[in-house]
């Protein structure tokens, strides 16, 4: 009786209403999602929730996408996203299938949510407490304390709108943006986080702290559309959290949901067309030949692929090939896995290592889109809290570092050992001195990884860039403008990026696609 009271209590905040788990009858019909990251996993949950029969297909060999997880000589390596910042859009999906996410996955708050060196030495530590955070702001300049409390009114503020009551909108007719457009008028969308963040703070330091935000979702700073100085808020709001295991626990735990549901998830199925008959979706056609039939298909690959590979034969009006190649799109990433046969206790969970430039190697990365000699760093240590994830008294890493797509012309196979090298030199003269005796395993992730091994245009780590002008309507939307049945999920579409952004993106399609009682 407890647990169902917990169950409507969710329900009530969330606006969910747990529905029948039962296996769909045979004469259901068909959903194929094409992709398992976490977009595709939210939406193959929701779709069977809703009594389809669905087959999701997955390229790799296991779930997750850019969530996708290496094992190596003992250690794990969470591939992509390691931070949680929306836990109840995860806890929803249990929901929706009777059960409760805490019975499978154990997720916890991380707290302070992260630290930031500067290149100086200096540290900046951002957490729940809002006393301390506002303490880290007055030792670096105590005139900014005023302005921080506005900004963070404001970041609340933007996040009622643009998050809370228009991330899972649907934004595919011209009508809700112009409904939605006062409020994000209002909400000053045509100026960048960082002009918006300079206006209440004066010291570079804290204006960096407070609008590299965009990063974490393949947008710069100093052109993404200040809707997204909201994440501020999100993170205090919901807290910043780790799932014990590392990140691929929550992508497991889908999986279990929707074959728990009777679904099916096939690996190692490559989708080479979406196939159309009269207009409308009929299936999927494999790399190998075979066809899955099927009335509804969500695509999770990335949106250019959909549209100019997986519908490469058919006529598009909007989404041609020469729009997708003249779009903007999000940079990419340079990815160092490694695992120590020490413990580097003095580190962080979450680490930003930042280099002597801020807004110039942006340049460098989004217009000039050349290779430089500098870098900032994301460093992620997640041994500091799950020792589990590495054999005993070793330590388990990944550091990141955004790098221009593919359109630079860098020859990674060429590079990305020069470049690995310096991130190590860089390491061991900030955080992790003794680093290179250490080391005993190690692997890459380069933007031409990005374009072969995730399919993802120009090998944009985080599909088009979060721009005004492709953001909301401006974006591919949810539901497909070039063929019916076909719908999208994922960073490319409707809200964007990250994992609130997916997961929100496949709470989109839950409300377009028709109820499996009705035929499509």
């Amino acid at each position: 009786m407890e647990t169902v009271h917990l169950l409507l209590h969710f329900a009530a905040m969330h606006d969910v209403t747990p529905r029948q788990n039962a296996v769909a009858p045979p004469d259901a019909p068909r959903a194929i999602v094409i992709g398992a990251g976490f977009g595709g996993l939210a939406a193959a949950v929701r779709l069977g929730a809703k009594g389809y029969r669905v087959t999701l297909v997955e390229k790799l060999d296991g779930p997750g996408g850019r969530g996708y997880v290496y094992r190596d000589d003992g250690f794990t390596f969470d591939a992509g996203p390691t931070i949680v910042t929306a836990p109840y859009l995860f806890e929803e999906l249990w929901t929706l299938c009777g059960q409760r996410m805490t019975d499978h996955v154990d997720l916890r708050p991380i707290d302070p949510f992260y630290k930031i060196r500067f290149d100086d030495g200096d540290e900046f530590s951002c957490g729940s407490d809002i006393e301390k955070t506002r303490a880290e702001v007055a030792r670096i300049e105590p005139r900014d304390v005023a302005g921080f409390d506005r900004f963070m009114m404001e970041s609340e503020e933007i996040f009622r709108i643009a998050f809370a009551e228009l991330a899972d909108a649907p934004f595919h007719e011209l009508g809700t943006l112009l409904k939605s457009a006062p409020d994000l008028i209002r909400l000053g969308g045509f100026q960048s986080v960082h002009t918006k963040v300079a206006k209440f703070f004066s010291h570079p330091k804290l204006r960096l702290a407070f609008s590299f935000h965009p990063l974490l979702i393949g947008g710069n700073p100093f052109t993404t559309t200040s809707y997204y100085c909201l994440i501020s808020y999100l993170e205090r709001r919901y807290g910043v959290h780790y799932a014990i295991g590392g990140t691929g626990a929550l992508a497991r735990g889908l999986v279990a949901l929707i074959e728990g549901q009777g679904n099916t998830v096939r690996y190692s199925a490559e989708v080479d067309r979406i196939l159309v008959e009269n207009g409308k979706v009929a299936g999927v056609r494999l790399a190998d030949g075979e066809v899955l039939p099927a009335e509804v298909v969500v695509s999770n690959a990335d949106v250019a692929w959909t549209y100019s590979k997986l519908l490469g034969h058919h006529p598009r009006k909007r989404w041609t090939d020469r729009k997708l190649e003249n779009a903007n799109y999000s940079m990419s990433l340079f990815v160092w896995y490694f695992g120590t046969n020490r413990r580097f206790d003095d580190v962080y969970h979450h680490t930003m290592v930042l280099g002597p430039r801020y807004r110039e190697l942006l340049d460098d990365i989004f217009t000039n889109k050349v290779l430089a000699e500098d870098f900032s760093l994301y460093l992620h240590r997640p041994t500091a809290n799950d020792p589990s994830l590495a054999p005993p008294g070793c330590d388990s890493f990944y550091v990141l570092s955004p790098v221009p797509h593919l359109g630079s012309g860098t020859d990674w196979a060429a590079k990305a050992e020069p470049y690995r090298a310096a991130i190590q030199k860089r390491l061991e003269e900030t955080v992790l001195p003794g680093l290179g005796q250490a080391i005993v395993t190690s692997r890459m992730l380069t933007p031409q990884d990005f374009r072969d091994r995730l399919l993802s245009f120009n090998g944009a780590a985080f599909s088009l860039e979060p721009r005004l002008f492709q953001s909301a309507w401006f974006r591919p939307h949810n539901i497909s403008e070039e063929v019916g049945g076909l719908y999208l999920v994922g960073a490319g579409t409707h809200p964007g990026a990250g994992m609130p952004g997916v997961l929100s993106s496949a709470k989109v399609v839950d409300k377009l696609v028709p109820h499996a009682a009705v035929r499509v």
